[in-house]
C-alpha cells in the first residue's frame, strides 16, 4: 500500500529571546530564535505526520515560509516510500529544480527551506517505523544508508561503494554493547547556555553551576566582539567549570584569518578545547592557515 503526502502545512514560529539575551554572539545580536515550521500530512492516514523545522533569527522567517510554500507542490502527491527508498533522488529534485536552483540550492533561503522538508520527512519514516530516528539510521543496511546521500560533487574524495565498503568494515561485534550505551546514557552533548554574549556574568556563573550539576562536562562561551571582555568572560567560565573540564569558543565567523589568529592565541591561557567558526566557513584556506590553533568550522 502507498503512502502518498496530502499536503504540507508551514509555520512561522518566533520566541522573543532578544529580550533576555538568550543566543546572542559576536554576530547576532539580538536574534530571536524562531523557526520555519512544517508539517506533513499524509493521505488518508490522519495520525501519521511528520516535523521539520529550519532555523531562522526572527526577521525573514516569513520568506522561508514563502520558499517553503514554493517547494510544496514538489513534495505534494509524492509517495514516502518511493522517497524513502532513494532519499538521494529526492534531495536532488529537491534542490536541482531547474528555476528554483537558480536562486540557491546549497545555501541561503532555498537550503533552509529544502532542510525544513527532509527533516519532516526523515521524521516521518521514524515514525512510520516506530522507532527513533538515530535507531532507523543504525538499523539500515549499509546500502540503504549511502542511498540517502547526494554524492554529487564529492565523488573525487569518496563514491557510494567505497562508502558502502567503509561501512561494511567499521560494523563491529561492539555494535550491541553501543546500542545499549545510547539507550542506557545517551550521547554526550555540550552546552552553549552558559556562554550567550548578552548574559551578565553573575547570569553565567549561575548557569555553569547547574550545569555542572546537571552532568555536563564541556562548556561553550561566545567571543569575537572585544577581546577584553572575551578574557574576562573566559575567566569566569573556566575558574567555575574547573580545569578538569573542556572550555570552546566560538566567534560566528566574526573575524579576518590573522584576527583570528592573534585573538585565540590570547585566549590560549583558559585552555580552549577548539574554536568555532574563526572565520567564514567557506575560506578553506584560511583555515589552512588559521590550524596552528584547533578549529572547528561550524555547522553551516
Amino acid at each position: 500500500m502507498s503512502l502518498k503526502v496530502e499536503r504540507i502545512e508551514v509555520r512561522d514560529v518566533r520566541f522573543p529571546t532578544s529580550k533576555e539575551g538568550h543566543g546572542s554572539d559576536a554576530m547576532h545580536t539580538d536574534p530571536d530564535y524562531s523557526c520555519a515550521y512544517v508539517i506533513v500530512h499524509v493521505l488518508d492516514k490522519p495520525e501519521l505526520k511528520g516535523y521539520g523545522l529550519t532555523f531562522t533569527l526572527g526577521r525573514g522567517t516569513e520568506i522561508v515560509v514563502q520558499a517553503l510554500r514554493t517547494l510544496s507542490p514538489l513534495v505534494v502527491g509524492e509517495d514516502l516510500k518511493k522517497i524513502w527508498n532513494n532519499f538521494a533522488t529526492f534531495w536532488r529534485k529537491l534542490t536541482s529544480e531547474s528555476q528554483l536552483r537558480w536562486i540557491g540550492p546549497e545555501k541561503g533561503v532555498m537550503h533552509l527551506a529544502v532542510a525544513a522538508i527532509v527533516n519532516a520527512l526523515w521524521d516521518l519514516w521514524a515514525r512510520y517505523e516506530n522507532k527513533p530516528l538515530w535507531k532507523l539510521l543504525v538499523d539500515l543496511a549499509p546500502e540503504k544508508l549511502v542511498s540517502t546521500i547526494d554524492f554529487r560533487y564529492i565523488t573525487d574524495v569518496i563514491t557510494p561503494a567505497e562508502c558502502i565498503q567503509m561501512l561494511k568494515e567499521k560494523k563491529s561485534e561492539t555494535e550491541f554493547q553501543r546500542e545499549a550505551e545510547m539507550k542506557s546514557t545517551g550521547f554526550l552533548a555540550y552546552t552553549t547556555q552558559v556562554g550567550w554574549l548578552g548574559y551578565s556574568d553573575e547570569t553565567v556563573e549561575s548557569l555553569c553551576k547547574d550545569f555542572i550539576k546537571k552532568g555536563f562536562t564541556s562548556f561553550k562561551v561566545k567571543v569575537g566582539q572585544n577581546l577584553s571582555e572575551d578574557k574576562k568572560r573566559c575567566k569566569l567560565v573556566r575558574d567555575a567549570i574547573g580545569p578538569e573540564r573542556n572550555l570552546m569558543i566560538d566567534a560566528n565567523q566574526r573575524w579576518d584569518v590573522e584576527e583570528a589568529i592573534d585573538w585565540v592565541t590570547q585566549l590560549k591561557e583558559f585552555k580552549p578545547l577548539w574554536i568555532e567558526e574563526p572565520t567564514s566557513p567557506d575560506d578553506v584556506l584560511g583555515h589552512s592557515t588559521i590550524a596552528k590553533v584547533r578549529v572547528k568550522t561550524g555547522n553551516k
